[in-house]
């Protein structure tokens, strides 16, 4: 059995999406990426206008289970976060319309649950998801290697493949692997829950 995830790196410039098929032993196979991109000098219902029907065309196309999604986090440039948040919500909109389960990941989750260290940096996160899919090179732009991750990483921790991924709970401890840990730290940092939070109503 398999799990289809649609992982969405949000941003309003270039706005990466992943697909990855992920099987019950946890093993991942790409199914499609791509960035969108608009220009800063468009308007901006105009830029989220063309970014909501690309990633409304691939979900369409490829009809994921679940849809990963980073989450934002407040930064220096304001313009950046109000970009990415309003990209998120357009994200989660179409999710919303669809009936699909979304779950919100943060950076340090994604960087545990893919490399096993909650602080590696994009080349590190880069080289795992090549390497985890079976690719010759490293998915470019940056954008397009975090969706993926994204997706890998929802499929992982919260076990949507149907795999033996073990509960990562209080009476388990000993018998986490490395990565687990990362996620449990991770978790702990966040403040985040492992089930994903779904939106149906």
């Amino acid at each position: 059995m398999s799990v289809r995830v649609l992982g969405i790196d949000p941003g309003l410039t270039r706005c990466g999406v992943g697909i990855v098929d992920v099987a019950g032993n946890r093993s991942a196979s790409l199914v499609d990426v791509t960035v969108l991109r608009t220009d800063p000098g468009l308007p901006l219902e105009l830029r989220l206008l063309a970014i909501s029907r690309g990633i409304e065309r691939l979900l369409d196309e490829h009809q994921p289970s679940f849809v990963a999604i980073e989450r934002v986090f407040a930064q220096h440039n304001l313009r950046t976060v109000m970009g990415t948040a309003q990209i998120s919500g357009v994200a989660l909109l179409l999710a919303a319309q669809r009936g699909l389960p979304v779950t919100l990941h943060t950076p340090s989750e994604v960087k545990a649950a893919i490399t096993g260290y909650g602080s590696a940096d994009k080349k590190q996160v880069g080289t795992m998801v090549a390497r985890i899919l079976g690719l010759a090179e490293v998915p470019k732009p940056a954008d397009a290697a975090d969706a993926l991750a994204l997706a890998i990483c929802h499929a992982w921790r919260t076990g949507a493949s149907g795999g033996t991924l073990p509960t990562i709970g209080p009476d388990n401890g000993g018998g986490l692997t490395p990565a687990q840990k990362a996620w449990r730290a991770a978790e702990r940092s966040a403040g985040s829950s492992v089930a994903p939070r779904s939106l149906k109503r």
